[in-house]
This record gives C-alpha cells, sequence and structure tokens, in this order.
C-alpha cells in the first residue's frame, strides 16, 4: 500500500507542478489531501446532474454555490461579507406576501478561466431543472417543480446580469433551500440546448470550474485528482494553500481505515465503525458528532415491470400498479417485525448509530420522540404474513410461503424476492446478511446481492427492483421536508429521488402546511412533522433502520482542520499537509 501511495501521490505531484500557477512556496507549504472512496466512480463532475455522494462530493470542490452557509450556526445568511466556499448570492429580498425572492449575485466573480460568473449560469442550471422535471435531463434537481403548481418554484427570472429572481407557488419555509439548488454552471461551455447535458463531454471533463479546486485528471476505476485553483475568489487570504485534492478508490471500508491509519490517505469521513476506537487511539485527529446519514431499506410499492412517472405533464397521478409483494402494506409491516434493528445496530455498526422510527433523523429538530419504535416479534410478523394471505402450506418455516388470497399476488407465487446493496460497503453488506436470516426465519425467502454502486443506481432508478438496502446523507443545514424523497412530483422513472413510488395524499398535505407555515416557527412546525412520522410509519415505504453516529478524522500533519457537525471541508482551502 505504502508503495501504492507514492507512485500515486508521485505522478500526481508532477501533474499538478505542471499546472499550477501560485508561488513555489505556497505549492510546497500546501502539501496534498488524500481521501479514500469507497463508492465506486463517480458517476459525473457536472454540479447539474451529479446525485451520488462521490460525485457530489467532487462537485462541492469544482463549483461555487448559489447560497452560503454559516457553519458555526447552521443557516443560510448573505455572502456579505463573503463566507468560506465560494457562494455567489450576496442578499436578498423577499416581497410581502412572501413568494418572491430577489437575489443580488456579487459583482466581479470569475470562473476559472476568468469569464465572469453571472445570471446566465444561473438560467442555465434551471433551464436544466426545467428539463428534468420533464424527464429529459437526468437531475436530482428537479423536486422543486411541483407539476400541479401548488407549491415549489414557479420561475425563475434574471433581469440584469447580477439579479435573480425566483417565485414561489406560496410562502415556503423551505424556500431559500429550494433555491439553494440553483447551483450556477458554467454555461458558455455547456451544451446551448440543456438535453444533450446528460453525455456532455464535460461531464467527466470539466474544462472549467469555480470553487477551491480544478480539475486535472480522472482515472476509472483508480482516483480523481484536483489541483488548487488559483483563481478562487473566495480563498482566505487570496491563495488556496493545499496544492491539490486526491479522491482515490479503495476497494471497501475496512481497506479505508487500514489506508488512514498506514497514512497513505490523510482524511477520513465517516469511518467503518468497528474500526473507529483504532482511528481514536492513534495521534490522529479526530471529530465526532450526531449523524445525518442514515441507512434504511426501501420497497417498491408499484409494478416493478411497468414503471410509470408518479403525475403526468399535468400533474394527474398516474397509475403505479402494485408490486405482488410489496404493494401490501400488511407485508411491509410484517417484514418490519420480524427484523431486530436494535440487534443490527449493535452487529453492523458496533453501537455507533441510532435506531430511527421513521423518516426523520434522530438528531432533527423536527424528530418525533414519542414515536415509539416497531417492535421487533416473529410471531406477531408470521400472523400478519398469514392474515396478507401469505401461508405457511406445509408447516416448515425453512421454506418460503406462498400466496393464498394475497391482495397483488396470483396464488401459488412464492414469497421471494431480490435485495440489492452496493458491493464494498462492509456495514450494508453485513444488513443484507442478517435481514436475510431474520426473513427466513419467518418463510421469506431473500436473494441477497451486493452489486457494483453506479449499476445500482441504475436499477433504482429505473424502478424495476423489489427491494434494496442504501443511504441518504441529509443536506445541510437539514430540513425535515420531505417534497424529493416522497411526493409524487419527485416519482420521476431514471430521474426521481421518490423510487419507491409511495403517494400518501395526508402525508403530503401535512408536509406542504408545514413548509408554508407563516413564521416559519420550528416549535410550530414541529408537530406537523410528527404526525407525517406517525403516517410514514404505518405506510413503510421505506423500513428506516438507523442513523450512523458522524465521525471525521485527518492525519496528525494535517493543518487546519476545524470541522463542524456535518460539515467537513468547509475552510479547506486554509489547509495543508506537511510531510511526515
Amino acid at each position: 500500500m505504502k508503495n501504492l501511495k507514492t507512485l500515486m501521490v508521485g505522478a500526481i505531484v508532477l501533474l499538478i507542478a505542471a499546472l499550477m500557477v501560485a508561488p513555489v512556496a505556497a505549492q510546497e507549504d500546501g502539501g496534498i489531501i488524500i481521501e479514500g472512496n469507497q463508492a465506486g466512480d463517480p458517476a459525473t463532475f457536472n454540479p447539474i446532474t451529479a446525485s451520488d455522494t462521490a460525485s457530489r462530493r467532487i462537485t462541492g470542490f469544482l463549483y461555487p454555490g448559489f447560497l452560503a452557509v454559516d457553519p458555526s450556526q447552521a443557516i443560510i445568511v448573505p455572502s456579505n461579507p463573503p463566507l468560506a466556499g465560494g457562494a455567489v448570492v450576496q442578499d436578498w429580498t423577499i416581497s410581502e406576501d412572501g413568494t418572491v425572492y430577489t437575489f443580488a449575485l456579487r459583482e466581479g466573480l470569475t470562473w476559472s478561466d476568468g469569464t465572469p460568473i453571472t445570471s446566465a449560469d444561473i438560467i442555465y442550471t434551471w433551464t436544466a431543472i426545467q428539463a428534468g422535471a420533464e424527464g429529459t435531463v437526468d437531475t436530482p434537481l428537479s423536486f422543486v417543480i411541483d407539476p400541479t403548481g401548488e407549491t415549489g418554484i414557479l420561475s425563475v427570472e434574471a433581469p440584469d446580469d447580477f439579479t435573480i429572481v425566483v417565485t414561489f407557488a406560496t410562502a415556503e419555509c423551505t424556500a431559500l433551500g429550494n433555491a439553494g439548488v440553483l447551483y450556477p454552471a458554467p454555461s458558455h461551455v455547456l451544451p446551448e440546448d440543456v438535453t444533450a447535458l446528460n453525455d456532455a463531454e464535460f461531464n467527466l471533463n470539466p474544462t472549467v470550474t469555480g470553487s477551491t479546486f480544478a480539475f486535472s485528471e480522472f482515472r476509472p476505476g483508480e482516483q480523481v485528482a484536483l489541483v488548487a485553483n488559483e483563481t478562487f475568489f473566495d480563498a482566505t487570504d487570496g491563495v488556496v494553500v493545499p496544492e491539490g485534492y486526491i479522491f482515490v478508490n479503495l476497494p471497501d471500508a475496512n481497506v479505508l481505515v487500514e489506508s488512514f491509519l498506514a497514512g497513505e490517505t490523510n482524511v477520513i469521513d465517516t469511518p467503518a465503525v468497528a474500526r473507529r476506537q483504532e482511528i481514536r487511539d492513534s495521534d490522529n485527529q479526530v471529530f465526532s458528532f450526531p449523524g445525518n446519514a442514515w441507512d434504511y431499506l426501501a420497497f417498491n410499492l408499484a409494478d416493478p415491470n411497468n414503471p410509470q412517472n408518479g403525475l403526468d405533464a399535468d400533474g394527474t397521478p398516474i397509475d403505479q400498479g402494485n408490486h405482488p409483494i410489496f404493494g401490501d402494506a400488511r407485508v411491509r409491516q410484517a417484514i418490519a417485525q420480524a427484523i431486530d434493528v436494535e440487534a443490527i445496530v449493535e452487529a453492523a455498526v458496533f453501537g455507533e448509530g441510532e435506531r430511527m422510527t421513521s423518516f426523520i433523523i434522530p438528531a432533527s429538530w423536527a424528530y418525533n420522540t414519542e414515536l415509539p419504535a416497531i417492535v421487533y416479534d416473529t410471531e406477531a410478523a408470521s400472523a400478519a404474513l398469514e392474515a396478507a394471505g401469505w401461508i405457511d402450506d406445509d408447516g416448515d418455516a425453512s421454506t418460503p410461503r406462498i400466496a393464498s388470497g394475497a391482495m397483488f399476488a396470483e396464488d401459488g407465487a412464492t414469497l421471494s424476492f431480490t435485495l440489492y446493496t452496493n458491493e464494498g460497503n462492509t456495514r450494508r453488506e453485513a444488513i443484507g446478511i442478517v435481514v436475510q436470516d431474520y426473513l427466513a426465519q419467518v418463510g421469506v425467502e431473500v436473494n441477497f446481492q451486493t452489486i457494483e454502486f453506479n449499476t445500482l443506481l441504475d436499477i433504482m432508478d429505473s424502478q424495476t427492483f423489489d427491494t434494496f438496502i442504501l443511504g441518504w446523507r441529509n443536506g445541510y443545514p437539514d430540513d425535515p421536508d420531505a417534497t424529493q424523497l416522497f411526493s409524487p412530483a419527485s416519482d420521476v422513472v431514471g430521474a426521481g429521488s421518490n423510487m419507491t413510488s409511495y403517494s400518501s395524499e395526508a402525508f403530503m398535505e401535512l408536509n406542504d402546511a408545514a413548509k408554508s407555515l407563516a413564521g416559519c416557527d420550528p416549535a410550530e412546525r414541529a408537530p406537523l412533522y410528527y404526525q407525517m412520522q406517525e403516517i410514514f410509519q404505518q405506510d413503510l415505504p421505506y423500513m428506516p433502520l438507523f442513523a450512523v453516529n458522524g465521525m471525521y478524522a485527518v492525519g496528525a500533519n494535517v493543518s487546519g482542520f476545524d470541522p463542524y457537525a456535518s460539515v467537513l471541508f468547509w475552510n479547506v482551502d486554509t489547509w495543508s499537509v506537511s510531510t511526515p
């Protein structure tokens, strides 16, 4: 591994030296930040199309944001004076009725090629988001558009080069968070026709960037290399200190930790829970915090042989059909009763996590502390399956049940399904094996498969799956709004985040009321989210498992490490790595 690191770093240092224009002294002092990546190759380096964790890591380094966040308060604030991170909005005003936000962009900001950053770069992203809502651009950002026009963003306009006017359907507490998806994109080098974005050459070879780093090289299956962007407009003291950043592919979570402990990488984000004490016992710098990343088991509620969008172009619901097994909420409930999540927390994350009772993380201000978790009870699970028409026809618990009067399956069908997760993630692999064992005890046959991450994303987006285990890392600042994950508008085959095809009118009415509550007082919004969590727990489009406690660590030779909860790299432009 050390030889690998020597070769890897040596090659990149030569490339960085050729591309850097900073003074030699700054290069020698900065060093290279090296982070391990177990999520597989990033799918894209385009901020509009990026949805997976690996892609978002890289785009976060390459492009400025629309709005700034003060990490000390975890709130969106005007970037005036500028905060680290490269946000382009200086300030904003809000109309009297709360539906129109007028954003003033900072003037004098440029992309890495010297082209000014203007409102045209925001409008380009908005046009792509609109195309995504129509299914022609693969972007996760289209959740801000409600086809019915009753909520979300209605329009984005640019009256001049440095003004953006965003009009919302209603006065919403999520307005700033939704506006935050308007990432500026270098429109002058992207395809004029946004529908060409899915396959644009820029996606894997971004020639123009505008944040801490610039793109250097992508070696599929190996690594991504970035170099310091010496034109970054928000660099502290006018200079990006680290020479570069390398995101190196590693096969699994254990190798990720081994590489960090050996000094082959010098930063690690949320390491394998079984190895955290080793990191704490080392001379590395460690920061622990309540986590915002959570794992879940997702059920496909719709017909996997005929995937459909949740709504048509007019916002009218489309018949989704029903999954032969999971279209029945009683089956989903029975599966939840048959799995001991508390035992999984101990076995899979060594207690480094907190069980979730619904879709909101325990660290959230909107978490319903009064909602009890679903009780592990195999007898109740078996009885529920019988009541749902899945019978033990041979008296042998080791064989799968068959359908007899089931709601959506033909009589004689076997209670058997495929469960996917991403290979290399030892935590989720452990969860899958345990789930398979638990369900076998109540006559449910699980074909558990670990597959390459991007392949899994393709299956997930296509909505042709039965079940899968994956996780979300909540946005920052966290907001409990469920529009992106569970609204019918987000049920878009190939692109939407509501891949389970969950649809509940009562759930969404509460969600819309919570995000449009006058005054946006969290204490008043919270009870509405409490009710949503109760509905979700009954419907169970996901079986939420647990939120993983957060942990960051960097090598003892890294200077500038000063994280906040859920914000590791907020001041990365000041980091330096000394040679051991």
